[in-house]
């Protein structure tokens, strides 16, 4: 069946050149192949032929077409057979395939657009109308060929943000290390009880500290603090507030004086507080502020001198079982300044125990929304009445993973344990 040329002429007619430029035409017939490659010649493409879809094969080797223009009827491999082969084969360069064919059917024109065909003409072809269906695939590869350009763009952007996420991401590892570090000791058995602690970043690093130093022969200091927010800059701040609380120096620590005999001995609590109260204000550059409970506890006779800057107040466990959760509560320090913080005083007897730990602990979340609280806190603690030391503190986190329905806490878990049992009897 003859292709007809328009009697017109088609020279302002032209497809403009574009993204197509090469063009394989694939036919049996010698004659329409030539019929084509002339009137696509005069547009000014570049034209290959093939007189059977292996020979196209052959030649879209050495130079991939961007347009196929190739009959469907043929010996041997058929249109349809040599499109699944292209399809097989598309990458960024994709190929505009369009079948020739006296098929008119809906059935084959559907069966020719699944097996990826993106055009038909109806032989025989009319050059106008192959004109503006060569035009119309122009547009389609552009609109290929810059989004396989953008998505290459993206995936190089996304993976040049994988690998500042990897570093960010090993460099938070590192800092969680150091974190922890500064919680030295996790457990120390003491001539009066033991003494045990826990520290559990709901992210890399966190807010929270807990911390214990000597103070003189007859005391020991303990303090909980939560930095406000999460993340590095709360880290931060923990780190530089571990300092002013330090065990390893003493001359530094702002919770110890130095008596007349030349030993270190504690200073009022709630003096202590204040004085970091002014420090963050003064000499911080920072808008975070903290929670904080600081103690002391007479070795001898169990007696603690205690002052709570809005920190959760802590649960004494007595001997028997019952629960006591006191404290004045307190404002948080680095919020205002000439703030007054109080101290209050308690005694541990022999066989009781004081927890002092987090917010994240009671304001811990069930997946409904409501808190563990001070009731659930106080059910917890009877409930692993007699777990002791380190074991405790875990089965405080298992209990919480099973109240929350997942180890991934909103909040930062920390605490201390402190279990006496009283000087021996001699």
């Amino acid at each position: 069946m003859p292709i007809i040329l328009s009697d017109k002429s088609t020279d302002n007619l032209a497809p403009k050149a574009g993204v197509i430029r090469h063009v394989l035409v694939v036919d049996d017939s010698r004659l329409q192949r030539k019929l084509l490659t002339l009137a696509l010649k005069h547009w000014g493409f570049d034209v290959a032929e093939a007189a059977s879809g292996e020979e196209a094969l052959e030649k879209a080797a050495v130079q991939r077409p961007d347009l196929v223009l190739s009959d469907w009827m043929m010996p041997g491999m058929s249109g349809l057979d040599l499109c699944r082969h292209f399809r097989k084969n598309d990458g960024d360069d994709y190929t505009y395939f369009i079948l020739l064919t006296s098929k008119s059917e809906k059935e084959e024109v559907a069966l020719g657009l699944d097996t990826g065909a993106d055009d038909f003409l109806i032989k025989p072809v009319d050059n106008n109308e192959l004109r503006a269906r060569i035009t119309a695939g122009g547009r389609l590869i552009e609109m290929q060929r810059s989004m396989a350009e953008s998505n290459r763009v993206l995936s190089e952007t996304l993976g040049e943000l994988q690998q500042l996420y990897d570093n960010i991401d090993s460099d938070l590892k590192e800092a969680k290390k150091l974190q922890q570090s500064l919680v030295r000791e996790r457990f120390r058995a003491l001539s009066v009880g033991d003494l045990s602690l826990m520290l559990r970043s709901s992210g890399h690093v966190g807010g929270d500290l807990v911390g214990f130093f000597e103070a003189g022969a007859d005391h020991i200091g303990l303090y909980a603090l939560d930095v406000s927010g999460h993340g590095i800059s709360s880290a931060l701040m923990t780190a530089r507030l571990a300092g002013y609380l330090s065990s390893a120096a003493p001359d530094q620590n702002v919770a110890l004086r130095k008596a007349s005999n030349g030993l270190f001995v504690p200073r009022s609590p709630e003096e202590v507080v204040a004085d970091l109260n002014d420090l963050v204000l003064d000499e911080m550059e920072t808008e975070h502020y903290f929670t904080l409970l600081l103690a002391y506890v007479e070795l001898k006779t169990g007696n603690m001198v205690l002052s709570q800057a809005g920190h959760p107040h802590p649960a004494i466990q007595r001997a028997d079982g019952t629960i006591e959760q006191i404290g004045t509560g307190g404002f948080p320090v680095g919020l205002l300044s000439g703030i007054q913080f109080d101290r209050f005083e308690l005694c541990l007897d022999p066989g009781d125990r004081i927890l002092i730990l987090s917010d994240g602990v009671t304001e811990c979340p069930r997946p409904e929304g409501d808190m563990l609280g001070e009731e659930g806190l106080a059910a917890l603690m009877q409930e692993l009445g007699n777990v002791r030391g380190p074991a405790f503190l875990d089965a405080m986190i298992r209990r919480l993973i099973e109240f929350n329905g997942s180890a991934d806490f909103p909040d930062d878990v920390s605490a201390i344990l402190f279990e006496y049992q009283g000087l021996a009897a001699t």
